[in-house]
């Protein structure tokens, strides 16, 4: 998605978005009160014999499958329709369900379906009630006039005194909030991209709200400005106010457990539970908040996982991991597939003159246990990489994918002490089970129906971030330590000549490694390869890569490669894998017995089923070639 995409895409959901025509259906069935007629004189004598009472009974309207019994205890103000009972059961809970009927509350200016159950509110006003929703135990649910219900709120994505505003609107994702975030040097698109999301947030202002078919509202003492989609629950919310609730029967989004949630926009399948806390943000499809995370002036990524943490003024792309107290404050990280350790401190945005600062972590960057961070910080171009416990890093831009960012090893005379030991590629070398997992898991976990993610990882915007770190790497020679004084992209990291050299021979070897499989891919799509051919961009870049790396490499003699390759890598998965186990077993006697070896870890054994398959079909393609 480009930029003028962003802008197409906004104006499309202006016109078609289904929660905007839900809230001027609403708001035209109000005012015209279609299938619904007056009181007789005896309905209106039975219902006050039953406990009910109204302003003014010719306001109270009904239908013909009405059932008057079933309208017990209530007071009634302004306009008030109430739907049919079919007989058809109310779902509570799951598992439980309840006859319709409006039992013990007080409704101003509600519009109520058929089957719907209303028990024990003690106020509900302003909202159009679909059918088989049931509000039960609560304190106010109400709308007040010109809501808009979340959208437009202003979040300070990584500079929590602005500049790089966001503008969210229901339908809005990740992506859409990367590119406007992201791309401040073009005001033009800017000052666009905030006019429409204005525009929506305009067209989205109502009288009335909408509680929709099936969802279920239960024990939660206030609900304000809320439009809750269908199916959804709110059940148990310490508050819900001005928000945007979006859920469908098979999406099911659930509020619930004590949680706070205000000033926000929250999309299908997600869960907010256990005493969290969402506040001025936008979670997209299918992200959780729980056990008393705290997610403030910040947009989640699908998949993404807050539990404990703070998460502040960030951008988290899809399938962050956060699941420990620790803190992310100013972080513009659209591209996610990370981790937060626990005790990690990636929030040092505040230089004792304003919180102005900001990091930009690359994608799948890993912050271990107990790190801090100091900003500003840019880790864009080092993909996948680790920064390890307990390391404090200076302010820096880092381009060496797949590092590893430790303690220094020892002190070297003309640097400071302050600086970090890089190792880049060492996730390759030595914990490419991690890189091959997470392709997996990330595609086996993800629920979004609607976001796009490539999972893969070896693709060509990573692997030219790979070549230009490695160019650089072989421009330098000649010295035990280097910085990024003698090799661009370190930042406030030192490396060494071991480790340069082990890092050229890693990057190479994976270089390779992603030109001979798309040799292989293409050999098993169309039974030939012509390395020349530029009919695919993919295989152009990999035929690139192929030439440049792979020199005087047959097509057949690549073929052969790519199956060794996917046997050595199968291999250094388990061995990766198995340091665990000769850890484990030195430190707790009964390790072995409570843990399974990396023999039988389920993907150690789907690499090594993976390399089987690659060597029986790379030698069945070799027939077919030679």
């Amino acid at each position: 998605m480009n930029k003028q995409d962003v802008l197409k895409v906004i104006d499309k959901n202006i016109k078609e978005s289904a929660f905007l025509k839900s809230l001027k259906t609403a708001a035209a069935d109000f005012n015209t009160g279609k299938g619904y007629s007056a009181l007789s004189a005896d309905q209106i004598e039975n219902l006050k014999a039953q406990g009910n009472a109204a302003d003014d009974w010719k306001h109270v309207m009904v239908t013909a499958d009405t059932h008057i019994s079933k309208i017990i205890g209530n007071y009634f103000s302004g306009k008030v329709c109430i739907g049919g009972h079919t007989g058809n059961a109310v779902d509570i809970a799951q598992g439980i369900n309840m006859g319709s009927g409006v039992y013990n509350s007080v409704l101003k200016n509600v519009i109520i379906g058929d089957d719907v159950l209303i028990h024990s509110c003690n106020l509900i006003a302003n909202y159009a009630v679909r059918t088989h929703a049931a509000l039960m135990g609560c304190g106010e649910i109400v709308c007040t006039p010109g809501s808009s219900f979340g959208n437009g709120v202003e979040i300070p994505i990584a500079i929590e005194t602005g500049g790089r505003e966001v503008y969210p609107y229901a339908e809005m994702d990740v992506v859409q909030a990367g590119i406007i975030a992201g791309n401040r040097d073009d005001a033009d698109f800017i000052q666009a991209a905030t006019k429409k999301c204005k525009e929506y947030a305009q067209a989205a202002q109502s009288d009335v709200g909408v509680i929709e078919s099936g969802a279920v509202v239960k024990n939660t003492p206030k609900v304000e400005n809320v439009y809750i989609g269908e199916g959804a629950v709110i059940d148990s919310a310490l508050k819900v106010k001005n928000v945007t609730v979006l859920s469908s029967t098979d999406e099911q989004t659930e509020i619930i457990d004590g949680s706070y949630v205000v000033n926000s926009i929250i999309q299908w399948g997600c869960e907010v539970a256990s005493m969290a806390i969402v506040d001025e943000s936008l979670c997209t499809e299918h992200t959780h908040v729980e056990r008393h995370g705290k997610v403030t002036q910040s947009i989640l990524g699908p998949n993404t996982g807050i539990a404990e943490g703070e998460v502040t003024a960030s951008l988290c792309g899809p399938f962050v991991g956060f699941h420990h107290q620790s803190l992310l404050i100013a972080a513009n990280w659209p591209e996610g597939k990370g981790n937060v350790g626990y005790g990690a401190n990636v929030g040092s945005n505040h230089t004792s003159k304003a919180p102005d600062q900001e990091i930009c972590p690359g994608e799948g960057t890993f912050f271990g246990l107990g790190v801090n961070i100091k900003y500003p910080s840019d880790f864009t171009k080092s993909p996948y990489s680790i920064i390890a416990s307990a390391v404090d890093t200076l302010p820096q831009r880092v381009e060496m994918p797949f590092s590893l960012i430790n303690k220094s090893a020892k002190h070297y005379d003309g640097i400071s002490p302050a600086f970090n030991e890089i190792f880049p590629a060492w996730v390759l070398s030595d914990q490419i089970y991690m890189i091959k997992r997470n392709e997996g898991k990330y595609m086996a976990r993800n629920k979004a129906k609607r976001a796009q993610f490539v999972f893969e990882v070896f693709r060509p915007d990573i692997i030219d971030m790979i070549i230009d770190a490695l160019k650089r790497l072989e421009a330098a020679d000649g010295k035990e330590i280097y910085t990024s004084k003698d090799i661009a992209g370190l930042g406030k990291n030192y490396i060494t000549e071991r480790s340069r050299q082990k890092a050229i021979e890693t990057y190479r070897t994976y270089l390779m490694y992603y030109a001979v499989y798309g040799v292989y891919t293409k050999a098993y799509a169309d039974g030939k390869v012509d390395i020349n051919d530029t009919s695919d961009a993919r295989f152009t870049h990999e035929m690139k890569v192929f030439k440049e790396y792979c020199p005087g490499m047959s097509v057949t003699d690549a073929l052969t490669k790519y199956a060794e390759m996917e046997a050595t890598i199968a291999e250094e998965c388990e061995v990766s894998k198995a340091k665990d186990d000769k850890r484990g077993a030195r430190v707790i006697s009964d390790y072995p017995a409570a843990h399974k070896p990396a023999s039988e870890d389920k993907f150690v054994q789907q690499m090594k089923e993976k390399a089987i398959t690659a060597k029986k079909n790379v030698a069945e393609l070799l027939k077919k070639i030679s």
